[in-house]
């Protein structure tokens, strides 16, 4: 059975680099029909926190990137790994190493001097001295000396290392603590992980990796090692180019479901493919369809998808969506138009939930316009304009749509002025902006006594000169 994992560190939140590799695995898994594990790796004890966990825990949640088993701890773990290494030691595989922080500074900048790539030398491997007196050793693990190490990954292709690359790295520290190297390897060994989708910045890792596999006698897993997510200037990415917390995206107004879309078109595709369900993306997904090449993370196409999914989201939940950024804009949802309706007007003009409130404020409490807007629309001529229509509109028995339309027609006809010689300013008097929705739609919802009555304090405020 496919068995993945998603294993991240819990010194931050969930970045969207992280978000991929969790999608991934988690395609992967369903896609084949198998588990899906999270692992939380977290024996960097002075960068782990809680809040981090709880942010991972929040991200996938939010993405619905759902678990089989799990979360894992590692520091639930130690034991399993002194316990291996013991085993190590035992077999003639590990060593204690009692070099100093000092000495290895020292053989590292001789080696730098010497114009040789930095390395631990070996010098305690087969070292017959004695132990200095009250310095805690390391364990390190013994590299073999010769050969290759070879793996095919499925992405990246055949990789080889010689092992003469590779120098004894430090399985326990001399705090108890695990290295990433050795942690990952029994975590992976005993899940019984098949697949291990990771990003590309792990793949010198596992080389190293490998070999402590092979001296435990263990099988491989296969390996498939993703590009890096760059910024759309080709750079590293960056909070200013999206390397944000998943949740802020969710925090922003952006959809679940178009986030996992656009996360998954990052380096992945199928066919010509840009808008498909997530059921689609596991009836679909596979490594070989991953591209070697670095992907690029682009704002604006990540906007515009999630305006597709808006235009196409039921507009009940887009009210629940909206509720938190209209009470923070301090609307009163409960009176005025209904919410469900307002969406319905609005919601395709739009790129995103917040936006979607911005768009509605206007329905739940009166904007003033800007000066700058008063000095184009306010003018002796519009209020003269407008007076009559104000009458005409106290008169209207049908409050709709169509016969708001008609009584703006005849106001036009009977003054001969243009059409946007009365809407451009009934608009600015109402919403207190120029782009919105068409004026006879507006008025509709707002209904008659919340237009009348914004239209009469407004007319006060026009210039007579």
């Amino acid at each position: 059975m496919v068995r993945t994992r998603f294993a991240p560190s819990p010194t931050g939140y969930l970045h969207i680099g992280g978000a991929r590799t969790a999608l991934f695995s988690w395609a992967y898994a369903r896609k084949h029909g198998g588990k899906f594990v999270l692992r939380i790796e977290d024996t960097d004890l002075e960068r782990s926190t809680k809040a981090s966990i709880q942010a991972i825990h929040e991200g996938m949640s939010w993405l619905e990137l759902d678990y089989d088993e799990g979360p894992f701890y590692q520091m639930e773990r130690l034991q399993r790994y002194q316990e291996v290494a013991q085993q190590l030691l035992e077999n003639g595989q590990a060593y204690y190493c009692y070099a100093s922080k000092e000495e290895l500074e020292q053989m590292r900048q001789q080696q730098l001097a010497a114009g040789l790539k930095p390395r631990y030398d070996g010098r305690w491997r087969d070292s017959k001295k004695t132990p200095p007196a009250g310095v805690k050793p390391v364990i390190r693990f013994k590299n073999p000396l010769s050969g290759y190490v070879a793996f095919n990954d499925l992405i990246k292709g055949k990789i080889s290392v010689s092992n003469q690359e590779l120098d004894d790295l430090v399985l326990i520290r001399s705090d108890g603590i695990p290295t990433y190297n050795f942690s990952v390897v029994l975590d992976d060994l005993d899940m019984r992980i098949t697949h291990v989708i990771r990003g590309d910045d792990h793949v010198n890792n596992t080389p190293r990796q490998i070999n402590i596999l092979k001296a435990l006698d263990a099988g491989l897993p296969e390996y498939a090692h993703v590009p890096m997510i760059l910024g759309a200037n080709g750079e590293r990415l960056s909070k200013r180019h999206g390397a944000v917390s998943v949740t802020q995206y969710r925090d922003d107004g952006y959809l679940p479901e178009a986030l996992v879309n656009y996360l998954a078109r990052l380096g992945w595709s199928h066919g010509d493919e840009e808008i498909f369900s997530r059921e689609q993306l596991v009836e679909w997904f596979d490594l070989a369809s991953i591209s070697r090449s670095p992907a690029k993370f682009n704002p604006e196409k990540l906007h515009w998808l999630n305006q597709q999914y808006l235009k196409k989201t039921d507009s009940n939940r887009l009210a629940e969506l909206v509720k938190p950024f209209l009470s923070r804009d301090d609307c009163n949802f409960d009176q005025g138009p209904d919410l469900i309706a307002v969406i319905d007007l609005l919601k395709e003009r739009v790129n995103t939930t917040e936006e979607l409130a911005d768009a509605a404020v206007f329905f739940f409490r009166q904007l003033e316009p800007s000066e700058e807007l008063r000095q184009q629309f306010y003018t002796l001529e519009s209020k003269t304009i407008l007076s009559e229509l104000l009458k005409k509109l106290i008169q209207l028995e049908n409050w709709s749509r169509d016969a708001i339309h008609q009584t703006i027609k005849e106001t036009v006809k009977e003054l001969g002025v243009k059409f946007p010689k009365v809407a451009m300013p009934l608009r600015v008097m109402v919403t207190g902006e120029v782009h919105t929705p068409s004026i006879d739609a507006i008025l509709e919802l707002l209904g008659r006594d919340e237009t009348l009555k914004r239209m009469t304090i407004q007319m006060d405020k026009f210039m007579d000169s």
